[in-house]
Parts: C-alpha cells; structure tokens; sequence
C-alpha cells in the first residue's frame, strides 16, 4: 500500500507541475490496484492548500477523493524523530504508512532524505513487483489492507464502550453467522478445538464412550475425543476426496458409539448424506467438524448447517479467519443449543446457577469486531478461493501428468484451505519450490492412528492404508483469496519446471 503525500495530490489535483501528468498515470494506476491512499492527517492540510491557493480545482479533488483508502494517524508520536523536527505533518504521514506496513510517495527531498519508506512516484511499480515477486503460502496483509478502515473502526469502537467479554458484537456476529450457514443458532467459542469439546460435552459424550472419525486430520479432531475419556474410533478416507469413507463406518459401530464427526477436509464438505442416513439409522448424532470447509456449499448447503451439529476454526490461516484464536458451534436444535450456550461460561444458566460442567470457552468482543467486516467481504473471498483452485488443476492438469489434483465432487464447492497435490518425491518437489521463494506444507504427514498418544489403540502402520498411503505424498501450495493468476502461474511453472 501507497500513502500519496500532499505535494503529489496537489500536483495531480491542480496541474501545477511539470509532472503533474506523469504523477496522474502513476497515481492512477495504483488506484486499480487499489494500493493508493492518503493519510487522515493530511486531509485537513491538502483542503487548506486548495481553498486558499487553488480554490476552483477544489470539485475536482472532491470527487477523487473517495477512490483513495483514507489510513488512520496511529497515536504513538516521537517528537524526537528526525523527521518529526523537520517536518511533523510529514511524520505523521510517515506513521499511518509505517502502521500498515507501506510506503509514502513524495517528490518532498527532505522526505525522502529522512524517511526510508520514502519513495519517489516513478520507483512504486519497481517495488511493487519486488515484493509481488514474494509469493506467501497465505497473504492475510493483502486482505486486511483491503478492509482495514472498517477493522479500526470496529477495533475503536470496542475500545470505547469497554465491553470486552461478551461486548455487544457477540452477538451481532453469531446472528450473522447463523444466517450465513443457514442454521437456528451460533455460538462463539475460544477457538476450534473448543467448538469440537463444547459439542461433545453438550451430547453428554464421556469416558468409555466412542466416537468415530477419521485418522487424517490434524490432532485436534481425535484429542478432544481422547480428553473427554471416549475412545476415537477410525475409518479409512475416501482416496479421492480424503474424507472419511462412508462405506466403512456402519463396520465400525458399536453399542458404545456415542457420536460420529466426520471432517470436511482441504475445503471441501464429507458426504453427509450418507453419514446422516447411517447415522439416523443407529440413533446416533453427526458432528461436522469444518475448520477447513466454512464457507463450502454441499448440495445447496453450507458446511456447518449439514448435521446436528457444526463446528469451525477462526484461527488466523483458515477460510474465515481472525486475528488470534477463535471458533463457532452451529445447531438447529434448541436443547443442544441450550447446552452449548451454557458450557461455553462454566456450565451457567444465570449468574453463579451452574447446572453443568463448562469450560472457559468464550469469544472475545475485540475478535467479534474485527470479524465483522471479514464476514462482510467472505462470500467473495470465497468466490475468489473457488476461481484460484480452479486455475490451478486447469494448468497442473495441462502441463503435470504426474501430480493429482483435488477432486471437488459435482453438488460441491471447496474454499481451498489448502489447495493440496499429490507428488511422487514430495521433499525433492517441496526443496525445488522452497528454493524459489515458494512455500509448502503438509497436511498432514503422520496419520493419528500413528500418532504416539494414541499408540494404545494399537493400530499400527497398515491399518488405513489409504489415509497412510496419502500422508506420503500430499502438498499443499500457496492459496488464498488474492493470488494472482500471475503467481499461479509462476507457482506451476516451477513445479513443472517450465
């Protein structure tokens, strides 16, 4: 991001320098790149300067003016700075654009003397290339830059009205979740893992009781069952999908079967369908664990509003993400929402009326706010997400006969948590990329079955073979919302050493 300095938007605005023209194919371009943005210290100086110098080039600057990201004035001011004693409305220019990890654009010679973020209008797209050259394996400055003027407002207004546990956008961001995965109720939780323990805990799931799932999945999924003193149950994956197989799961029901989580891995949602049928049969609740898939259509549903209970991840690297920990329970039915509501404060109904053990589970207000406008601009990101996973298999199926790329099934869409391949010599593939500025990842190399914490299950190398046999050969590349098609390209070219 490019915070213009006064002089440039003066010169634009009026024409008053000889390179007034040059600064405007410069400024503009940046403007569809939507990288450009004015400092709110300076608003009040570059007003001023017009009315009293250039008063009839004022509508002009007016109706420019709302194209451009206005970036906050942070309040921590050294007035010992060098720049600050020369000049302090540069200083202040100089800090909104440090704030956000910028740069300034001035053609100010003390500026650019005493600011190394400083730089001249005709060297931006040079840094811009540099930097774009990076490729990040998940770019959340390019999202936040993009929402940043509503996350400070949001920040701001938390700050101010102090309620920090259980503030007012709590549950402002629940109603929206709900709405947007099509169930009764959300509820916010601390985080992921937690939205996994408060679900069980308010199916009354407890020691000696079993809970299937599948053993590709990070640990959480398992753990959670462990910790309750119920024993996780697995079932191989499906090998095109890799989620868990719904023709093996009536197999592994037992009478002490309590609950069945599959997970919607990679992006994309499990086969509910069939998991709701054999379930329904057997009397038995569907927890959805959706860290990776929020945001994924199955069959005109969301993930999360596909079972009797949904769970997903906030952390900062998934679909919908937030800035530290975080997580939401998803139901339709009013007892278990009950449930889920109270052991989420310690188990209270009322304050200091406990009629269940609960945890510390909540949300935090500050999170909610800045969460706010994410889920504003998700449906699109998710949009985005799908397009980037289809460039990817398009060229990978073009140019790479040897690395499989994700299978979506028909009635789905995925969000690409991860956009994961499968390679032969994955660490000979994974060194090749790394040594070209490109990122890698596993998800995940060691199966839970595998695990040594869950060695007493005593389901040693062989026992799914397929989610084992996946293990050795996924990779997941660079995805996010705001890849270009250019680095995409980049990113495949490499891979298929063209």
């Amino acid at each position: 991001m490019f915070i213009i300095d006064n002089n440039v938007i003066i010169d634009i605005v009026t024409g008053r320098s000889p390179k007034s023209t040059e600064y405007e194919l410069i400024i503009n371009k940046l403007l569809k790149l939507e990288k450009a943005a004015i400092s709110s210290s300076a608003l009040h100086n570059i007003q001023y300067v017009l009315y009293k110098n250039y008063r009839n080039h004022l509508s002009r600057y007016n109706a420019l003016l709302p194209f451009f990201k206005i970036i906050k004035t942070p309040s921590y001011i050294d007035f010992n700075n060098a720049l600050a004693k020369k000049d302090l409305e540069d200083y202040l220019i100089d800090l909104s654009a440090r704030s956000i990890g910028g740069y300034v654009i001035t053609s100010d010679k003390d500026f650019l003397a005493l600011s190394d973020i400083a730089v001249k209008p005709d060297d931006c797209f040079e840094i811009i290339e540099n930097r774009d050259n990076k490729i990040n394996f998940i770019d959340l400055k390019r999202q936040y830059h993009n929402i940043y003027s509503e996350v400070e407002r949001n920040i701001d207004r938390v700050m101010n009205h102090g309620q920090y546990i259980m503030g007012p956008e709590i549950a402002e961001f629940e109603a929206k979740l709900a709405k947007f995965a099509g169930t009764k109720y959300c509820y916010t939780v601390s985080d992921g893992t937690k939205a996994l323990l408060i679900a069980m805990m308010a199916l009354g799931i407890k020691a000696g009781d079993e809970v299937i799932t599948t053993p590709f999945t990070f640990i959480a999924t398992g753990e959670m069952i462990a910790l309750l003193g119920a024993k996780p149950v697995f079932v191989d994956i499906d090998p095109k999908t890799y989620n868990m197989n719904p023709a093996l799961i009536e197999s592994a029901i037992t009478d002490k079967t309590r609950a069945i989580m599959p997970v919607s891995l990679y992006g994309q949602c499990a086969d509910f369908d069939a998991v709701n049928e054999i379930a329904s049969r057997h009397g038995l609740p569907v927890i959805e664990d959706g860290a990776q898939s929020f945001g994924a259509v199955y069959k005109k549903r969301r993930s999360c509003g596909l079972s009797t209970i949904g769970c997903t991840s906030f952390f900062p690297s998934k679909p919908l993400g937030c800035y530290g920990d975080g997580g939401a329970v998803f139901t339709d039915d009013d007892a278990i929402a009950e449930k889920i509501k109270w052991i989420r404060v310690h188990g209270q109904d009322r304050r200091y009326h406990h009629p269940l053990i609960g945890i510390n589970g909540r949300f935090d207000t500050l999170q909610a706010g800045i969460m706010l406008p994410k889920l504003d601009v998700f449906k699109s990101e998710c949009t985005l997400r799908n397009k980037n996973g289809d460039k990817y298999s398009k060229l990978l199926n073009k140019t790479c006969k040897n690395v499989i790329t994700p299978f979506i099934e028909k009635h789905n869409t995925s969000v690409y948590a991860q956009y994961t391949i499968q390679v032969e010599h994955r660490d000979e593939v994974a060194k090749k990329l790394n040594d070209a500025g490109i990122p890698t990842a596993v998800h995940y190399p060691i199966p839970l079955n595998l695990q040594p914490v869950f060695s007493y299950l005593n389901q040693g190398p062989g026992s799914f073979p397929t989610a084992e046999a996946a293990a050795k050969r996924v990779m997941s590349l660079p995805m996010h919302p705001y890849l270009t098609e250019e680095e995409i390209g980049r990113i495949v070219g490499v891979l298929t050493g063209n």
